[in-house]
């Protein structure tokens, strides 16, 4: 099987792959997508200053990180909706991180139950990302089951309390269930392999809503997922609460100044997910990579940071490590990957990054995580 090579290249078998409004559902962000713009800006604006004579004939790209032990720096971020990428979407994305040993963070918006995953791929390094609706009871069951799948890592995603305006979505009407419509019918009919995988398992729902797999599934509860109508009464104090009642590790996701990381360390938080959503909600946020030191440095080693947002290559995760990150999650590569070639598009991309970040460590002398610092970048004058 022939594979793409670039990033450029698994977005443009992605497109190819996908009817419109699944592809532009993947690739698009918020409003004038100013912020899914700066994210890849900050990173191009980032210069690298080698070492050299280093000695670099065995390099070691794995971390622990809250415990766990990573085999590269980087994790699969949390994604909603992958059963429209490719059924089973979730499940693959989990294999496809456990064969190259990072985590995989499971969205509450997945389309497989957190049972199945866990039963699916029994080794993986399984967290869960929380979205936190109206509707307490979906919340206290998602934490119980995680629990008892013996899931460690809790990702708390708190820039959410309303969905950004996402305006390729508008334009293509997207929705579930699907409204047919000529201009979707006419969509599937040049994607005839996508609709036929759609047909044969039906239309993706948000099946970790409720507690059991045999309960209904309310079309409020789905509809408040889908447009990310969150509890918008959140505050400190709340997350104060759940930080006694999770007992197992508890990562912030969604923060872009340093005051918050501050708080959020002060609350007990175990690792910060400093993050913009991918561009997908505030246009015009600043980059994650932009404000990633003022985080660092606000947090003054007392817990992790893990940057979220713009990583393409394994050149981009080295800028990252070299401002301060402990690691990256990385997103939409991935699912281009899973769009393209399913599991093995997702582990092919994966394996690029990883030899990308290799030879890219071996190029800047460094043998280790831990041997990319501060003094190895220069911002672009």
């Amino acid at each position: 099987m022939t594979y793409p090579r670039t990033g450029k290249e698994w977005r443009e078998a992605a497109r190819r792959a996908l009817p419109r409004f699944v592809f532009e559902y993947v690739d698009g962000a918020s409003e004038d997508e100013l912020s899914l713009r700066n994210n890849r800006t900050a990173f191009e604006a980032l210069t690298l200053r080698p070492r050299i004579l280093s000695d670099t004939r065995r390099v070691d790209p794995s971390l622990t990180l809250l415990g766990q032990r990573w085999a590269q720096p980087f994790a699969v971020a949390p994604t909603g909706l992958n059963g429209l990428i490719r059924p089973g979407g979730d499940i693959a994305l989990a294999r496809a991180a456990a064969r190259i040993g990072v985590p995989f963070i499971l969205s509450t918006a997945s389309n497989e139950r957190l049972e199945a995953v866990r039963a699916a791929v029994p080794d993986a390094n399984l967290w869960l990302q929380l979205y936190v609706l109206e509707d307490p009871g979906i919340t206290e069951q998602l934490l119980q089951r995680a629990r008892a799948a013996g899931i460690d890592t809790l990702v708390l995603t708190v820039d959410v309390p309303v969905s950004g305006l996402r305006e390729r979505d508008v334009r293509n009407g997207f929705t579930l269930p699907w409204r047919v419509t000529p201009r979707l019918v006419m969509d599937l009919a040049t994607h005839p392999r996508w609709a036929l995988r759609q047909a044969l398992t039906g239309q993706p729902s948000f099946v970790n809503l409720v507690a059991s797999p045999d309960a209904a599934l309310g079309p409020q509860a789905q509809a408040a997922l889908l447009t990310r109508a969150m509890n918008r009464g959140l505050n400190w104090s709340w997350l104060a609460r759940l930080r006694t009642e999770w007992a197992g590790k508890l990562a912030l996701k969604g923060l872009l100044h340093p005051h918050d990381a501050r708080l959020a360390v002060d609350s007990g938080i175990d690792a910060l997910i400093v993050s913009n959503h991918g561009g997908r909600q505030l246009d015009g946020a600043v980059a994650p990579l932009a404000v990633l030191p003022e985080i660092v440095d606000a947090v003054a080693g007392r817990i992790p940071v893990v940057l979220d947002g713009g990583v393409r290559r394994g050149v981009d995760i080295v800028k990252a490590l070299s401002l301060g990150a402990a690691a990256v999650l990385i997103g939409r590569p991935i699912l281009y990957g899973l769009a393209a070639q399913g599991e093995a598009g997702a582990v092919h991309v994966l394996e690029g990054l990883r030899s990308e970040l290799e030879r890219c460590m071996i190029l800047m002398g460094a043998d280790a995580v831990a041997a990319v610092g501060r003094s190895n970048f220069q911002r672009r004058v």
